[in-house]
């Protein structure tokens, strides 16, 4: 006589620490690594072949990272939704933090010296707003949605942080802020007349902002160089000039390897972080640049279609949100040093030196593997597992 008993929470088989190591995603794991690779390449050819003080520093880094990216995987994805709301206020709390007692460079105000490294909190931010808007939006139906009450409280976890980071000021970082939870808005199926009226009360808040004195007058000239960089080539325009120049004398095979010349004479600025997209460009050309954004292309739609087959909303969410961060970490790179958009300090992921950056890349796609191991697990609104 056999008795059948349903196949409840506490039946099923767990996945024991060998069984999640042999379940990750390895080829997403290789990807990062050729993609990372790559930079410690660039910056051994940015510090003129040497490994110091650029390269090694950023092994290290990646190492740590990495060891970090596997230790976030095994986490339970339920783990994350509980507690996305708890790291979202430490990521504000630092941000708060920041404005009064941060340490300041370049004339802007945005790090605490951990003595070890330089944290940033507006870059841990980007990890703790997408967990938070996954977080509410989870289990609300397109009707609950359609409520326009509904969305004051996700547009509220969006335009606090980025009005803190813009007053530090990094334009950059609040954009990415903005459009990432843009993003995810679309993503659960917000009516495109809602994100119309956004668009339209954000141009006349710039309009209002550029007239009030509320950007910096080192912001506005961005702005006009951006529109007409020969206006000022000593200047202001000068750092997108010689990245145009560099781009341009790669030509389609690029220079080689360590024979970059804009970059190795020093006309080309932060080849190191901001600029080190000129430089690649200029030493392995057109196919070289198309050959990178590829990979970073193949990144993204690998977190699409771990989203795909996430059954949990919040899983599906979540990996949206950091695969359209990653996104938007590149592009605005790319398209700054190419004269696209005005210049700001986005880094490009997994290539710029930098620590918080590469810890924030690295930890969201620790997420990313979180999602993909535990992608049949079904979460209820309250965070429970369903079966």
């Amino acid at each position: 006589m056999f008795v059948m008993t349903p196949m409840g929470r506490n039946n099923q088989k767990k996945m024991t620490l060998g069984d999640k190591l042999l379940g990750l995603n390895w080829s997403l794991v290789l990807l990062v690594s050729i993609v990372a690779s790559i930079g410690f390449a660039m910056l051994y050819s940015a510090a003129h072949g040497h490994v110091d003080p650029w390269m090694s520093a950023q092994v290290k880094r990646f190492v740590l990272a990495l060891v970090g990216m596997f230790v976030l995987a095994m986490i339970d994805l339920r783990v994350y939704m509980r507690f996305a709301y708890a790291f979202y206020l430490m990521a504000f709390v630092l941000l708060v933090y920041v404005e009064f007692f941060g340490e300041i460079g370049m004339g802007a105000q945005r790090w605490i010296n951990l003595g070890f490294m330089q944290l940033q909190p507006s870059e841990m931010m980007k990890i703790a707003l997408v967990l938070a808007l996954a977080r509410f939006f989870h289990g609300l139906d397109w009707e609950t949605i359609g409520k326009p009450w509904v969305l004051i409280p996700p547009l509220a976890l969006v335009l606090a942080p980025a009005g803190l980071v813009m007053k530090q000021p990094d334009l950059g970082t609040a954009g990415t802020l903005i459009i990432c939870g843009g993003a995810m808005f679309f993503a659960t199926g917000v009516r495109w007349w809602k994100f119309a009226i956004v668009l339209a009360l954000g141009i006349v808040g710039a309009y209002y902002a550029w007239n009030s004195g509320l950007l910096h007058d080192y912001q506005k000239a961005r702005v006009l160089t951006f529109l007409n960089p020969e206006s000022d080539v000593r200047g202001a325009g000068y750092h997108i000039i010689q990245s145009k120049i560099a781009l341009g004398s790669g030509g389609v095979w690029g220079k080689g390897f360590l024979q970059g010349t804009q970059s190795h004479l020093d006309f080309l600025p932060e080849r190191q972080t901001d600029f080190i997209f000129t430089m690649f460009a200029e030493e392995w050309g057109l196919v070289g640049g198309v050959l990178l954004l590829s990979l970073y292309s193949l990144l993204v739609l690998y977190g699409i279609a771990i989203a795909l087959r996430c059954r949990s909303q919040f899983g599906k969410l979540m990996v949206y949100g950091l695969s359209f961060n990653l996104f938007t970490y590149f592009f605005i790179n790319t398209a700054m040093v190419m004269g696209l958009i005005p210049v700001v300090g986005v880094p490009l992921p997994l290539i710029s030196y930098g620590g918080t950056a590469m810890m924030t890349v690295m930890a969201g796609f620790g997420l990313m593997m979180s999602a993909y191991l535990h992608r049949d697990t079904k979460i209820s609104r309250h965070g429970q597992e369903e079966t």
